[in-house]
């Protein structure tokens, strides 16, 4: 069982039209993206979170209660939900801005981290909640419970410096998580921002020391490195994106999904799946709506 913990919120993605800009509302949160991934994929997942009590919210809980998620996602009656605005350029990436002044995401349940532990095989945690003290504090005791259970913490970056007051702060912040994973999702450049390493191989060697790391690589695919070992590269399907909104996310739910179902030493496995699964969705529109299942991926390999 993955037991995803954060931030769920609404991604609202520009799209320019005659009459201006317009925005289209999907749910969205990368650790509730990696949940809907898990399950679409027919894994067992479960997600905790929470929504303000406004009209956002509520879809968010009709459209994870959808998708058999809904359960565990609280809705805080004095906050709003959170909301990123996101721009998509030419070639389909993406940039980001937030709407999160005092708003839900990190208001976590404190009665629920037992609950977690005694479910999950696998913990993952998303980052958003790092910018506040609150949703720090809450992190530490569940990592803490965690451990002690001697179940796995997972880790994506989502290196996300605005949300911080200065650089030096956000760094700080997340070097202490970093280093608490047992099983790590960092980009490229996070790669890089993190180990201070020059070289890719080099860099992935250091920081997976004590744990397993995956490092999306875009269109050049991904690479994994354990206990500061041997560094596996796979390459992603040659497949020009539409949209790479919620890729990282879908390639990380096949990740962990393999590693879920097949066991911690499938990690070729699990690299390739998680390739392919990112690959597919930068295909469509959206995040969520994009996600491949195991039949599309069995199709893509033939």
């Amino acid at each position: 069982m993955i037991v995803c913990v954060g931030e769920i919120l609404a991604d609202l993605i520009a799209k320019e039209t005659e009459e201006g800009i317009v925005y289209s509302r999907h749910a969205g949160g990368a650790p509730f993206n990696v949940a809907c991934g898990v399950k679409k994929l027919g894994g067992n997942a479960e997600f905790y979170g929470s929504v303000g009590n406004d009209l956002i919210g509520k879809y968010l809980k009709e459209f994870a209660s959808r998708r058999g998620l809904g359960a565990h996602i609280r809705s805080i009656p004095d906050r709003n939900t959170t909301l990123a605005f996101v721009d998509l350029d030419e070639s389909g990436d993406r940039s980001f801005c937030f709407y999160r002044k005092n708003t839900a995401d990190y208001r976590f349940d404190e009665s629920a981290i037992g609950e977690i532990v005694e479910k999950a095989d696998i913990v993952h945690l998303g980052s958003l909640a790092l910018g506040e003290e609150e949703g720090r504090a809450f992190y530490d005791r569940l990592i803490a419970a965690a451990k002690r259970a001697g179940k796995r913490v997972s880790f994506d970056a989502n290196y996300r410096e605005d949300i911080f007051p200065d650089r030096n702060e956000a760094l700080k912040i997340y070097g202490k998580y970093l280093a608490a994973a047992d099983i790590l999702k960092l980009s490229e450049e996070e790669l890089y921002l993190f180990s201070g390493e020059r070289g890719e191989e080099p860099a992935a060697r250091e920081l997976s020391k004590g744990k397993m790391l995956f490092v999306t690589l875009g269109k050049r695919g991904s690479i994994f490195s354990e206990n500061g070992g041997s560094v596996i590269k796979v390459c992603a399907p040659d497949l020009k994106p539409v949209d790479t909104t919620g890729a990282g996310d879908a390639y990380y739910a096949g990740v962990l999904y393999t590693l879920d179902t097949e066991g911690i030493g499938s990690v070729v496995n699990a690299v390739k799946r998680g390739c392919v699964c990112g690959t597919l969705t930068t295909q469509k529109k959206g995040a969520i709506e994009a996600f491949p299942d195991l039949t599309a991926i069995a199709e893509y390999l033939g």
